[in-house]
């Protein structure tokens, strides 16, 4: 018996990007930028946003140390619960990541241990 030969095997245009699809589906912010937003002038623009319904609970309900928006303020106290949010406090808790540290990491200088922010 003869095998056939297979044509278009695994080359739908549909299926091609579909791992980028997914790896870029739910992107939040890096942890540096949520940092540069935790700063108390853009903080204060960003709890206090004005009405935009485009955005989910009008812009009104916004996690800062998620970067997340919520439809009502009780959805929002039961996200602070959870175990995202209590995870990302603790990545937040460190100070960001920086290039003197990567250069210090790279054996251009000392090493230094990362300093807890409050």
């Amino acid at each position: 018996m003869v095998k056939t030969k297979q044509y278009g095997n695994h080359k739908s245009d549909k299926k091609k990007h579909i791992a980028k699809t997914w790896k870029t589906k739910r992107k939040t912010k890096d942890l540096d930028q949520i940092h540069a937003d935790m700063k108390p002038e853009v903080a204060a623009q960003l709890l206090k946003q004005e009405v935009d319904y485009d955005v989910t609970g009008c812009a009104q309900h916004y996690c800062l140390h998620c970067a997340r928006y919520f439809v009502d303020l009780r959805s929002m106290k039961e996200h602070f619960k959870t175990k995202i949010h209590k995870r990302r406090l603790k990545q937040l808790s460190e100070e960001p990541y920086t290039q003197a540290e990567a250069e210090r990491a790279a054996g251009m200088g000392s090493y230094i241990p990362p300093k807890k922010l409050k």
